[in-house]
């Protein structure tokens, strides 16, 4: 029997454990360790303490790549049973103005803003074409040095100001970092990710956590919640986990080890030896730029902004550029609304330390002044913070291949394995591939060795 050692319990950590199942012919056991006491990590839908309607407060929504003909996480999802609801929204609110269209964009930014648009939108599609937007990774590497230009150059190339903030306005919830802190194609990617051409957008009928229960649900793994993994390291050909659970702690060897936790808290692990030690030291510095979510959600007692409003999002010039989703929609026929601004960058991060009635205050005088007498319809408001928890530039500026990425040190620790959404995309769709790639090489080795 085979021991595998997943440390935590988020997206990363429980597909990785279901693919393993999946994958592996040969008999063994699984453990997985998680610090909470829950599962699902970013995915998280709870409900209002008031009434109970359910809310996104992490990923708001899924990623559709279908047609390009393969798309790994919505089969999956259709494989554990799980319907889906399109999402969508094309309104940007600027200067209190509902822009969907051209003609919007003309009427009140300006002809020569609508000209400026025109021609960036243009130069986007010219640099990354649909299939490069879908096939954007590099499994054996890249040292292009393109991808260390700054995506803030590209935005200097407009010259209209109103041109460059309807596009920060447009990205910056989606980026959940500064254009001066990522890349030309990573920008890029959040900029063309609003043209149906490049992705759709989908969300989990029922609840976007369902995902991570239903994963959970057919894993046949020993779950040690409320496990803290303290050390990692190497007995013999075993690797040992220490772990504490309320003040005790205990050890445990596996064959192999998964680390599937977001890159923030990899630093809370201590990984034992000079050699791995300094592995995971350069794996962390390779990917450390940390982007920043903030999420405000807000219960009023009727959905008041449907008569101008009738999307699933909207994105709107304040805090710097934030995404507003009607979170009423994914509960069609309440009599409630809901309103979730997501906040992304630096903005999310300053404001992350404000107490939580100063956020609600802050969303509600954000609502454009069209919206405005709908704050007397106000019931209940919750905040939920994202710190550091994806990367502004995932895979790094000069992306290792595959194996690099998922494997710190393979000649003393060949089977200590990484797994996360910063080694690809920063999306569900990047934690999959990961996880997925690390299952099929424990698989083939297993097997090899039956």
């Amino acid at each position: 029997m085979k021991r595998v050692g997943i440390v935590g319990g988020g997206p990363g950590g429980l597909m990785s454990a279901y693919f393993l199942e999946k994958l592996c012919d040969s008999p063994f056991e699984i453990t997985l360790f998680e610090m909470s006491d829950r599962l699902g990590g970013k995915i998280i839908t709870p409900c209002f303490k008031s009434v109970p309607l359910q809310y996104e407060a992490g990923a708001a929504e899924f990623y559709d790549y279908a047609h390009f003909g393969e798309d790994p996480l919505k089969e999956l999802i259709a494989e554990l049973g799980l319907s889906i609801s399109p999402m969508g929204g094309s309104a940007v609110i600027m200067n209190g103005q509902i822009l969907t269209n051209a003609e919007d964009i003309r009427e009140h930014l300006g002809q020569n803003t609508y000209q400026e648009l025109r021609a960036f939108d243009q130069r986007a599609r010219n640099i990354m074409i649909p299939d490069e937007f879908y096939h954007s990774d590099h499994p054996e590497g890249s040292p292009d040095q393109v991808n260390n230009i700054p995506f803030n150059v590209l935005l200097s190339e407009i010259q209209d100001e109103s041109a460059q903030n309807y596009v920060e306005t447009l990205i910056h919830s989606d980026l959940a970092t500064e254009p001066s802190l990522t890349n030309v194609a990573y920008g890029l990617q959040n900029y063309l990710m609003n043209d149906v051409d490049y992705m759709l957008l989908y969300g989990i009928v029922g609840g976007n956590e369902q995902l991570p229960r239903e994963l959970a649900a057919r894993i046949h793994a020993t779950f040690r919640m409320e496990h803290r993994v303290c050390r990692i390291g190497k007995v013999d050909q075993k690797y040992r986990i220490e772990s504490e659970f309320h003040g005790q702690n205990s050890t445990e060897l596996f064959d192999a080890v998964i680390v599937a936790l977001p890159h923030n808290k990899v630093p809370s692990v201590i990984f034992e030896g000079d050699s791995l030690s300094s592995a995971v030291q350069e794996h962390q510095e390779q990917f450390n730029f940390p982007a920043h979510y903030l999420r405000i959600t807000i219960l009023f007692e009727k959905p008041f902004w449907r008569s101008r409003l009738t999307d699933s999002f909207w994105m709107l010039d304040q805090f710097g550029g934030c995404c507003l989703y009607d979170e009423s929609m994914r509960q069609p026929g309440g009599e409630h609304g809901i309103l979730g601004w997501l906040l992304g960058g630096d903005t999310a991060l300053k404001m992350s330390e404000w107490e939580d009635d100063r956020l609600i205050q802050a969303a509600l005088d954000s609502l454009p002044e069209f919206l405005q007498e709908g704050r007397q319809d106000f019931l209940e408001g919750a905040v939920h913070r994202w710190p550091a928890s994806v990367n502004g530039m995932p895979g790094g500026g000069v992306q290792w291949n595959h194996d690099r990425r998922h494997l710190p040190e393979p000649v003393n620790h060949p089977h200590l394995f990484f797994v996360g959404d910063y080694l690809f995309d920063s999306t569900l769709n990047g934690v999959l591939d990961s996880a997925h790639y690390v299952a099929s090489w424990i698989a083939t080795h297993l097997y090899e060795h039956h």
